[in-house]
């Protein structure tokens, strides 16, 4: 067993593109692509002085790089939708820091995927053992209060349980296309009230004088990225009271590297053709991923029908398999989506609290096991 030899970067441009592309693979996931962690970090959307200081984590085997994690350096919790807040709190409560801490995590991006890459030359557990003894390591010199693996795969949250981590689930609901032929179609799998209120939500945008058009690839403009932004800005600030996460410059560089992954629904009223709401999602071979959305005005259920309805008809007419709508909203389940559990796996390193934490995790999990199953019961799908 050759020895595996550990070594941080501090931006992705460092790592290398073909090294990055090397590990994670433009198919496997859009949002851990060299492309899109390259555009957070170009746009200045993650940086040391936005909490999000990049300090990725590969392994060499010789002068070959065989591993690589995403990671970060937090010096708040913001931008990562794994809520440990009243961690932080207690932290602080009882005089003790919680931050700095490490995250391995897509920032600002509540979405399962690759977050830790491991290539075939060595075993799974040996990567993951190298990679504990490196953060570990880091922890104590950068007196970080712990070290976070946000979104991983499930499988891999069963191999890192096995270290000295602590696994934490959360509810999450996704769509699965089982061979619809058309939206039509789907929706008859659902029960009659169910169906009729997405028929009559429909309804109301296909009358309030709106056309919708969708874009893809490289029939998308930077002119509606542009637009999009202003867009997501515009409500991100009306609903949090602060500008988002996500700058223009950051919309430009994916339209620009990623146009390949890119979906863009919008919303024109048809009298004068004036754009007023538009939506974006990222997809790879068989999944799209709802990401942003905002609109200049306000028009019953157009929310529903830009981020949901266009979603679940391009998956149908795109044989793509599934839909993952993001965070939260139990409104999705009435609209065909499912509840899936997502993973975080969690070291605090010398903690006075990991007890009381551990504690804490299993009886929250014990609830989400819960919270799932009472998902299930309200599932519209009719009995088969």
């Amino acid at each position: 067993m050759q020895h595996l030899r550990a070594h941080f970067f501090t931006s992705a441009e460092e790592v290398g593109k073909d090294n990055w592309q090397s590990l994670f693979k433009v198919d496997d996931d859009p949002f851990s692509s060299y492309e899109f962690i390259h555009a957070l970090e170009q746009s200045g959307c993650v940086s040391a002085q936005t909490g999000w200081q990049p300090f990725h984590l590969g392994l060499y085997q010789q002068d070959e790089l065989v591993a690589l994690c995403l990671g970060y350096i937090k010096s708040h919790s913001y931008g990562e939708y794994v809520f440990d807040w009243s961690i932080a709190e207690a932290y602080e409560a009882h005089g003790f820091d919680y931050y700095p801490k490490w995250i391995c995590a897509v920032p600002f991006t509540p979405v399962t995927g690759k977050r830790i890459a491991i290539g075939t030359a060595i075993p799974t557990a040996q990567a993951l053992s190298a990679i504990e003894a490196a953060l570990e390591h880091q922890a104590k010199l950068q007196q970080w209060s712990g070290w976070h693996i946000n979104f991983c795969e499930p499988q891999l949250a069963e191999e890192i349980e096995k270290l000295p981590c602590m696994r934490r689930k959360t509810v999450q609901f996704q769509w699965q296309n089982r061979g619809y032929d058309s939206f039509d179609v789907f929706t008859e799998q659902l029960k009659a009230r169910k169906r009729k209120n997405i028929i009559k939500e429909r309804h109301a945008t296909s009358t309030a004088g709106l056309r919708i058009e969708v874009t893809t690839g490289d029939e998308v403009t930077l002119e509606q990225m542009q637009l999009l932004s202003r867009f997501y800005q515009r409500t991100y600030l009306k609903r949090s009271g602060h500008t988002g996460y996500l700058n223009p410059l950051f919309f430009a560089l994916l339209w620009q590297h990623m146009h390949e992954s890119l979906v863009v629904i919008s919303a024109f009223k048809e009298q004068d053709d004036t754009p007023v709401a538009a939506s974006l999602f990222l997809r790879n071979k068989d999944t799209l991923y709802g990401r942003y959305w905002g609109c200049s005005e306000h028009f019953d259920h157009l929310h529903f029908e830009l981020c949901y309805y266009q979603g679940i008809e391009f998956c149908i007419d795109n044989n793509l398999t599934y839909f993952n709508g993001g965070a939260q909203g139990e409104h999705k389940i009435a609209r065909g989506f499912e509840p899936i559990f997502t993973h975080s796996c969690h070291r605090l390193v010398d903690s006075p609290f990991a007890a009381a934490i551990s504690d804490f995790f299993a009886r929250e999990n014990a609830q989400h096991d819960l919270y799932r199953q009472d998902c299930e019961l309200l599932s519209p799908y009719k009995v088969q």
